[in-house]
Order: C-alpha cells, then sequence, then structure tokens
C-alpha cells in the first residue's frame, strides 16, 4: 500500500484535478477509507464530512444495504449493453422513480451523470418541438446565477457572466437569460419579480424550446435560495406561451431541501426532470431524466422515430443495483425528521455569524447551511485551517456551506459549525484589520 507522500508526488505528477491548475500548489488530501459521516485520511487523521462528497451520499460512507446491494448484483453482472437488452435493477428503478417523483412523469432516460441528463433533457425538447413541426423551437430561457454542468449544452445555460463558464462564451450556443429572481424563499413573488421572465417569453416565444431551472435553491451557481411562488408562476407562464419546463433536480433531489423534490414546495410538475447525485447515495455515477408521456410519445412517433442519444454505460447494473438500495433505504428512514433536525440546528448555530462585518447573509434550507461572506473565501489558508479543525469542508467563491449526510448527528454538525464559525471569524478579523 501506496504511503501519504508517495500518493501524494504521483498525485501531483500526474492528475487534473477538477478546476484546478496542473501540478498546482493548493494541498490536496489522500484518503484511506470512509464510513458513516468519517473521512480518514492516509496519515491517520480523522475528519467530519459537511459536503456529501458534493452532496451525493446522503447516507454516509460504507452503509452495509448499500454494499450489500452491490456485492450482490456483483455476482450476477458489472454491466451489460442496453441497447436491445433490459435487466432487473434498471426496471426496478425506474419504477422507484416513476413513484417518487411528480405524477406526470413516467419516462425515464438513464444517463452517466448530471451534466449529461441535462444534456439529455435539453435535446429531448428540441426534438419534441421538431415533431410538432415547430423545428424554429431550438433555444432555452433560465435565469442568472444558475449552473447546470459542464458540457457544452448544460454550459450554454449556466449563467454566461457571473459563472465558472464565461471562458467558452463564444462558442456555446446563444440562450435567453432574465436576472434572478429577488423575491427570497418564502416570500411572495410580485409582478416585478416575474415581468422580466414573462416579458422574454413573449419577445423570443418562436424560438423558446424550454425553460430550465434549478427550483428553488440554485446551486454552484451561488446557493441562492428563491420564492416557491415565482417557480408557480414560470410554470403559469411556460404553459401559456407553450414552452416546456425543465427542473434540473440534481442538487436537490431525494430530500436535501425538506421534501423529496425541492419542487414540491411550490408544488409544480415539470415536463422533464433531471436528477443525480444522490441518486445512489454517492456510490457510482448515475443520474436520470424523467420525461411526461406526452414529450415521450411526441418524440417517439415521429421522424426519425426514436430519441437520438444512447450511452454506452447507460443503466450500468451496478450503478441502478445502488440506486435501488439507496431509494429504498432513503424511503425507510426518517429522512424527513433528520432534514428538519438538521435546518433547525444549522439555522440557530450559524446564526451568530451575523454579527460579523465580514459576512453578506446567512441563509438555510433544509440540509443546507450557507454563510456568504464580502470577500471571496483565500483557499490556501481556509482549506488547512478546516481541515485542522477535523471537518471536510470545500468553500467556494465568497461562500462557506454545510451540506451534510442526513445521518449525522447532533455532536458531530455541531464540530462543522464551530469549523465555519471560527473561519468566519478568523476572516472577518483579517478584513477588519485591512479596512
Amino acid at each position: 500500500m501506496m504511503n501519504f507522500q508517495a500518493i501524494l508526488d504521483l498525485d501531483k505528477a500526474h492528475i487534473w484535478h477538477p478546476y484546478s491548475a496542473f501540478n498546482a500548489d493548493a494541498p490536496v488530501y489522500p484518503v484511506a477509507s470512509a464510513s458513516g459521516v468519517r473521512i480518514e485520511l492516509a496519515d491517520g487523521r480523522q475528519l467530519i464530512d459537511g459536503m456529501s462528497s458534493w452532496w451525493c451520499a446522503i447516507h454516509g460512507y460504507n452503509h452495509p444495504a448499500l454494499n450489500q446491494a452491490l456485492e450482490d448484483q456483483l455476482k450476477k453482472m458489472s454491466h451489460v449493453m442496453f441497447g436491445g437488452l433490459t435487466h432487473a435493477p434498471a426496471a426496478e428503478l425506474a419504477e422507484l422513480l416513476v413513484t417518487l417523483t411528480p405524477e406526470p412523469l413516467q419516462s425515464v432516460f438513464f444517463a452517466d451523470s448530471g451534466s449529461v441528463s441535462v444534456e439529455v433533457a435539453m435535446k429531448m425538447a428540441i426534438q419534441y418541438w421538431n415533431a410538432k413541426g415547430l423545428a424554429a423551437k431550438q433555444t432555452f430561457l433560465t435565469i442568472r446565477n444558475g449552473y447546470h454542468g459542464d458540457t457544452f449544452g448544460a454550459m450554454s445555460v449556466c449563467d454566461p457572466v457571473n459563472g465558472i463558464h464565461s471562458l467558452f462564451n463564444a462558442t456555446l450556443a446563444q440562450q435567453y437569460f432574465v436576472d434572478a429572481p429577488r423575491c427570497q424563499f418564502g416570500e411572495a413573488c410580485t409582478e416585478s419579480d416575474i415581468a422580466p421572465f414573462e416579458e422574454q417569453l413573449q419577445q423570443a416565444n418562436g424560438q423558446i424550446a424550454a425553460v430550465i431551472l434549478e427550483p428553488v435553491v440554485q446551486g454552484a451557481g451561488g446557493m441562492r435560495f428563491y420564492s416557491a411562488d415565482y417557480l408557480r408562476r414560470v410554470r403559469t407562464l411556460c404553459d401559456r406561451y407553450n414552452v416546456l419546463l425543465i427542473l434540473d433536480e440534481i442538487a436537490t433531489g431525494f430530500g436535501r431541501t425538506g421534501r423529496m423534490f425541492a419542487c414540491e414546495h411550490a408544488p409544480v410538475d415539470p415536463d422533464i426532470l433531471c436528477v443525480g447525485k444522490a441518486l445512489t447515495g454517492g456510490y457510482l455515477s448515475l443520474a436520470a431524466t424523467l420525461a411526461t408521456l406526452e414529450v415521450s410519445a411526441t418524440i417517439s412517433n415521429a421522424e426519425p422515430g426514436v430519441f437520438m442519444h444512447g450511452p454506452t454505460f447507460m443503466a450500468n447494473p451496478l450503478a441502478c443495483a445502488a440506486g435501488v438500495a439507496s431509494l429504498k433505504l432513503l424511503m425507510a428512514s426518517p429522512w424527513q425528521q433528520a432534514v428538519s433536525q438538521i435546518e433547525q440546528q444549522l439555522e440557530k448555530g450559524l446564526d451568530g455569524c451575523r454579527q460579523y462585518d465580514g459576512v453578506a447573509d446567512v441563509r438555510v434550507l433544509g440540509a443546507i447551511g450557507v454563510v456568504e461572506l464580502v470577500e471571496p473565501v483565500d483557499m490556501a489558508i481556509v482549506q488547512p485551517m478546516l481541515v485542522d479543525a477535523g471537518v471536510w469542508l470545500r468553500p467556494f467563491g465568497r461562500l462557506l456551506y454545510i451540506m451534510p449526510p442526513y445521518i449525522i448527528t447532533p455532536a458531530d454538525l455541531q464540530v462543522l459549525i464551530t469549523a465555519v464559525t471560527d473561519v468566519v471569524v478568523y476572516l472577518s478579523t483579517r478584513h477588519d484589520a485591512s479596512s
């Protein structure tokens, strides 16, 4: 087994990490194992995970039920192509997804990752209108501050100015954007909030295939929480102006906001829904795009008579088995109570951060706690601080945030809250000293 330094040396020599420079000096931490809510580093240190491994490990790590599901499936087959073949894990997972998601969604297309599920949704929308004889409907409308993935179609509906993909703007398909709503979660949507959205639908109605939104919570685009009433008004406008509604629940799905899906806060039913991340409990990469029978039947009954997408590892049996086990585990657990308790503790614990001059806002929804700072986080300083405090959190931009596994105990959550508060105090002191 490689030791701590050997792993670091090989990593630095050959591996390119997400959103990083190759051969960068930024610290990385070799992991030896993970169990429950703890990540054990190769040097023996243990960290309480406050990120759910980018929001997917909702049951924690090394869960016996998920381990057993993969062991059982591995004895049968690890993979088989999905063209012309099917298997029990895919059928069972599709049934679970149709049962859990809004009732109109009856068709399930399995994809490799969240970004790919967005690509699939966008292609579905374009192919749907082409089947309807409205081939000019090729573009998409969304709100600023959104994030939908890193592939080219997904990038085109991410924020074009403040997002992370502005470098590619000249290459990306040009979409329609309106300002993100100012009405916050829990507030009513005013006419001034929704008016720009309707104006854009009026002006470009013949070109817009679908609206795409992250319902209620904008994730990597800024961790913004907006009015559920705004989402309800958007659904009404989509119906009025004859465009499809795609909801991206990759980050918010499977209980993260306190509802099984964030669109239930409105409540609204999308025409197309994207899910991923927590779908397999963080065990394997898998996503899905669900559509109404109107969408799937329209595409299937027109030229060329098929939907034009087909990943090699579509509906991988191992991943589908993990998905079935994860969803069954979630449904059998008191997840609503767990998320509610996390929400209450985050609200109480992070509230004290509001008093510091370096803090712009503190907000909590479900198992999401966000401290927005005035200045960007200096990762070279803050990441080692957090590791030294015994926690794994990964701030970005001006945001310190906690999205823990649902199984976290109050004591472990308090350690995360204390670590965030300590960073806020430290950064605020530096901010005051430089003012």
